[in-house]
């Protein structure tokens, strides 16, 4: 029988990638059906969920079998993932704050060049891993696009705007997005770090990165979900 029609019930890496495949197209149904539920702008934040998960299951599904037919990291197809889904996420900022009030493009674009800067130097960091400078000069690049997304979204203008003039609903969905951001963000690194020192480890590269993917595509769109069918979505914070 074809390799690609079989899956180890040992190989956990695996069923990760089966797992997260099911979830990511399980979350977007979800996402685009309970687009009627919302109101106003909120319909278009819901949509972007969706396609955030959509993409991903899309590259999931190509990537599970590159893993379980060859057990190598599919390196080249996660970060075609991230490029797409990662700058849409970036987009969910903007879209609650400019439902709320008028938004400078500028802020748009400087949280996604930071997300693109930290994204390619997270690939020329992997593909160069056997260079092990150029490994860790391109993480520590990473890490500087990083932690100024973070710096904006906890005391730059995303913050300032959110804090002054969000709704009860987009202040909340906005503080539990930045979490995320800075929590849930944080396991990619920490994927980067332990899958890659002492000689690399591919099996917990992919299963950590696997595991980020669920937190921060699944639990991001449900955020967005939570307060574009709330009750409290257009009412003002006090």
């Amino acid at each position: 029988m074809d390799k690609m029609l079989l899956l180890d019930p040992s190989d956990y890496v695996g069923v990760s990638f089966w797992i997260i495949s099911a979830a990511m197209v399980a979350a977007t149904y979800f996402f685009y059906v309970e687009r009627d539920r919302a109101v106003g702008k909120w319909k278009t934040s819901l949509t972007v969920a969706a396609m955030v998960t959509g993409i991903a299951a899309i590259h999931y599904f190509y990537m599970r079998e590159v893993w379980v037919m060859t057990g190598e990291s599919p390196t080249v197809f996660r970060y075609v993932d991230w490029l797409l889904t990662v700058p849409l996420q970036i987009i969910e900022f903007y879209l609650i704050l400019a439902a709320i009030a008028a938004v400078a493009t500028g802020l748009f674009w400087r949280l996604l060049i930071a997300s693109l800067v930290m994204l390619v130097a997270g690939y020329l960091g992997e593909v160069n891993a056997a260079n092990p400078t150029a490994l860790w000069v391109f993480f520590i690049i990473g890490m500087a696009g990083w932690i100024y997304i973070i710096y904006e979204i906890f005391a730059g203008e995303a913050s300032q705007i959110s804090a002054s003039q969000g709704t009860v609903a987009s202040q909340q969905a906005f503080n539990a997005l930045r979490l995320i951001v800075t929590v849930g963000w944080a396991i990619y690194p920490l994927g980067y770090i332990y899958g890659y020192a002492g000689g690399g480890d591919a099996a917990a590269l992919n299963i950590i990165y696997n595991l980020a993917d669920f937190v921060n595509k699944i639990a991001f769109g449900v955020v967005i979900w939570a307060a574009a069918t709330s009750s409290d979505a257009s009412k003002p914070a006090a």
